[in-house]
């Protein structure tokens, strides 16, 4: 009796990407999925006509997560980071944060800011959790409906700066 060949093990490939336009309906479905007043497609398009840093995290061909990132004069600001709610809670953001705090340092950032909302403490122990701290309130800074808006709380994290070169 012979036996069949088993398949060799698929080994999942992690990969980072920049955003590109084929990758807006993937996107887009799990920003709806996750903000109930998520981005739209013109301000993921705005931010690509900008330069900002947009990295995209994938498993095989499984978007994980991303973040898009605005550098300003010594600083990196953080405008949006998701996970997909498939890899939520298991240590995804974290990566994300890592990768972003990897591309700060490389364009010589001193600082990250963010801002998110007052409500949601789970992000804010991420964060926390990541190095960040909270440094102040943007009153009313989120939309919640047609009229009410809620207060974010807002987060910095410090980069090591470089020993300075020798003239």
């Amino acid at each position: 009796m012979s036996r069949l060949p088993t398949a060799p093990q698929h080994e999942p490939q992690l990969h980072w990407s920049a955003l590109r336009i084929d990758d807006l309906d993937a996107l887009l479905a799990i920003e709806n999925q996750c903000y109930s007043h998520p981005w739209t497609r013109g301000n993921f398009i705005d931010s690509m006509a900008m330069g900002y840093a947009m990295q995209l995290l994938w498993i095989d061909e499984q978007l994980v997560g991303y973040f898009v990132a605005m550098q300003g004069v010594d600083e990196v600001h953080l405008l949006n980071i998701t996970v997909n709610p498939r890899f939520q809670r298991q240590g995804w953001a974290k990566v994300l944060l890592e990768q972003l705090r990897s591309w700060a340092t490389s364009v010589r950032a001193g600082t990250i800011w963010l801002e998110v909302r007052k409500s949601n403490g789970r992000a804010q122990q991420v964060y926390l959790e990541f190095g960040f701290q909270a440094v102040g309130l943007r009153k009313r800074y989120y939309p919640v409906s047609h009229v009410e808006r809620e207060d974010a709380v807002v987060m910095s994290f410090l980069l090591p700066q470089p020993p300075p070169q020798a003239d």
